[in-house]
């Protein structure tokens, strides 16, 4: 049945949005992007949106500023162009991890950009992996939250690594993460417990679990400079370890992340193509836009999403 949708996509990832409207047998809706001069972004919708249900794929990865003002600015076009319901599709939400007021004086930037989308004219918002699943209350429109974790475990089930296993967070933070993967692989869980020593400097510092002789999975929602998981790898591999691999939905690595992956104790970095920036050495991309336009098309029949987070 043809969908009478409208995919669109910013300059962040268009790689994705094609992927999407492969997935959906859609054409990729025409619009121009480009940036003045100095520097402001210029958008124009070339087709006609009255009365349609428009989908704007853009995460807000690095230039992160620079992506989210695009989109606003998308979605502001479409809204005056007379789309029907404009949905964001934004696989990797950027300030996800300013989600709360860790000291003085200091902003709640997801919240912000939560009433920047609402107040721009977004009638749904659909992501991936939240930092903090809480974001989701931060907004007043319907919000569905995916999560990668299906993809990932069907790769490690093909590729054979999935016995003998250990499910591994690499912080506590991730406990929760980490867990979900353990339950779904029915493997035991460990922590490595990690001290910060500055925004790109990590050092592991204990383990708590049995490691030795097992395949270890270490995962996280987000990899930028790799420091948590590069040391975290060192420490297991002290400790008896024997295939390392790593799973992060967000891989949103930078210069110094990719060449830490090289150099470590990481077999490979699965990780999906929520960014553009899964790229590098010993990196494994895993492609989200089958679960991603499999959403788009049941939001937009008004079906359930639910079935989507069932691993099998």
């Amino acid at each position: 049945m043809e969908l009478n949708l409208k995919i669109f996509s910013g300059t962040a990832h268009p790689e994705l949005a094609d992927e999407i409207s492969e997935f959906l047998d859609v054409r990729r809706s025409d619009v121009t992007v480009k940036q003045f001069p100095d520097g402001e972004t210029f958008v124009k919708i070339n087709e006609n949106i009255r009365g349609r249900d428009v989908y704007i794929v853009q995460p807000t990865c690095p230039p992160t500023n620079e992506n989210l003002m695009e989109l606003l600015i998308m979605v502001d076009a479409a809204k005056r162009a007379s789309a029907n319901r404009i949905t964001a599709v934004i696989p990797f939400f950027g300030y996800a991890r300013q989600d709360r007021k860790d000291q003085p004086r200091v902003p709640i930037t997801a919240k912000l950009v939560a009433n920047l989308l609402t107040a721009a004219g977004v009638s749904r918002v659909l992501t991936m992996d939240l930092h903090a699943g809480q974001i989701q209350g931060f907004f007043d429109i319907p919000v569905d939250h995916l999560y990668a974790m299906p993809v990932l475990i069907r790769y490690l089930r093909e590729k054979g690594v999935s016995d003998n296993l250990v499910v591994v967070s690499p912080d506590v933070g991730g406990m929760k993460m980490a867990h979900a993967f353990s339950k779904a692989l029915e493997t035991p869980l460990a922590i490595v417990a990690k001290n910060r020593v500055s925004a790109t400097e990590v050092e592991a510092i204990s383990l708590i679990g049995e490691v030795e002789g097992c395949n270890v999975l270490l995962v996280d929602d987000i990899s930028e400079t790799a420091g948590t998981l590069t040391s975290a790898a060192k420490m297991l591999r002290e400790h008896g370890a024997k295939r390392i691999f790593a799973g992060v939905t967000h891989a949103v690595l930078n210069d110094q992340g990719r060449k830490r992956i090289a150099e470590s104790d990481i077999e490979e970095l699965i990780a999906t193509n929520s960014t553009p920036y899964a790229v590098g050495e010993k990196v494994k991309v895993i492609s989200v836009a089958e679960i991603l336009g499999e959403a788009i098309r049941r939001i937009h029949m008004g079906e359930s999403v639910t079935s989507l987070f069932d691993i099998s």
